[in-house]
């Protein structure tokens, strides 16, 4: 994924930093808008873990994230089989398929297949 140099929000410019920027005890590497304030994470290599994302949209993947974890763990899935399937229900390529990637209507469809396909949907809903 293309490192990113401009905010896709306010058009600002984006800097290699660390959540220490954001949160006091942070220390995790990030790219991050100057003036907004919305990041990305990085790997170690310094390639962005997915698109730089602001506020509620970092709270849907996150929410995404459990939401689709905890599915895929209750089906007895192992991780890679887990972003197969959701590949293939989502019509996308398995290289293609991260949450940090999606936007918020992608989200929300992660969501609704954990919940329809899940074994606790009671609990999901």
């Amino acid at each position: 994924m293309k490192i990113p140099t401009i905010c896709r929000y306010c058009g600002g410019k984006i800097i290699k930093s660390t959540t220490r920027a954001l949160y006091p005890k942070g220390s995790e590497p990030i790219y991050l808008c100057v003036n907004c304030n919305a990041y990305v994470g990085c790997y170690p290599d310094g390639s962005p873990m997915g698109k730089v994302a602001n506020t509620v949209l970092r709270l849907k993947r996150q929410e995404t994230h459990r939401i689709f974890d905890r599915f895929w763990r209750e089906q007895g899935w192992t991780r890679s089989a887990a972003y197969r399937w959701l590949a293939q229900n989502l019509h996308l390529k398995e290289h293609e398929t991260h949450i940090g990637m999606m936007e918020m209507d992608e989200c929300e469809q992660v969501i609704r297949l954990c919940r329809k396909y899940g074994k606790h949907k009671k609990e999901a809903a």
